[in-house]
């Protein structure tokens, strides 16, 4: 399986930590938190790794290089400006193939075992979810007992970026346009093609400089 990291996004709550540079490119315990994910990934067994770029993306692709050093395939999916996030992923489309492949936005950092994502058949998504936070406390979506993930229901969880995506999600979109992936996902939902499973371990949104600061300081005590 392939996997993409989300990131080609502006950045604009990390501001000003991003005015010069992009978010996946800042620092966390010594290195991009960006790397951080391609080492957790290449421990996982993935060896093929796309990434989307925009907002200041020809930094990101100095910075990663071929991703030989870290055991790593990478290709990047350049977006003139950045298409959303079903955007993005149907941008990518050419350099994901034909399988499903695993998502994963580049400002959450998480315990999750990238290893165990797999896509039941006949679905279109199965996304690890937290509970939620102080920040996101109405949630996402709503986990039922068959592992189901549903618009509606109590209790409710918040999606944590992390999940199996199939292609046929976002095939059907326009190439080269901004959407967002929520619509897509909630249509998916109706239909029961959305799995998900309730991820109870290590989970930070580092959206903001006093998370990032926050995760920072907690991983140097480490």
């Amino acid at each position: 399986m392939k996997a993409m990291i989300l990131a080609a996004g502006l950045g604009s709550r990390m501001r000003p930590l991003t005015d010069h540079c992009p978010k996946p490119l800042l620092p966390v315990a010594g290195k991009p938190l960006i790397e951080h994910h391609l080492e957790r990934l290449a421990a996982a067994g993935f060896r093929e790794v796309v990434i989307n770029v925009s907002y200041r993306g020809e930094q990101i692709v100095a910075a990663l290089g071929d991703g030989q050093r870290f055991g790593l395939r990478l290709a990047f999916s350049r977006e003139p400006t950045p298409l959303e996030t079903a955007g993005g992923l149907r941008h990518a489309l050419a350099l994901l193939g034909d399988a499903p492949f695993l998502l994963l936005n580049g400002d959450v950092w998480s315990d999750i075992d990238l290893a165990q994502p797999t896509l039941t058949a006949g679905d279109l998504a199965h996304l690890a979810m937290v509970d939620t936070t102080d920040f996101h406390p109405r949630g996402d979506f709503h986990l039922d007992i068959d592992g189901r993930l549903h618009a509606e229901g109590e209790p409710r969880l918040v999606y944590a970026g992390v999940g199996v995506i199939h292609p046929q999600l976002v095939a059907d979109l326009p190439d080269g346009e901004a959407a967002k992936l929520a619509p897509l996902l909630l249509a998916a939902m109706r239909a029961r093609r959305v799995g998900g499973w309730h991820h109870r371990g290590d989970w930070v949104d580092v959206g903001t400089p006093q998370r990032l600061a926050d995760l920072e300081s907690r991983l140097r005590q480490a």
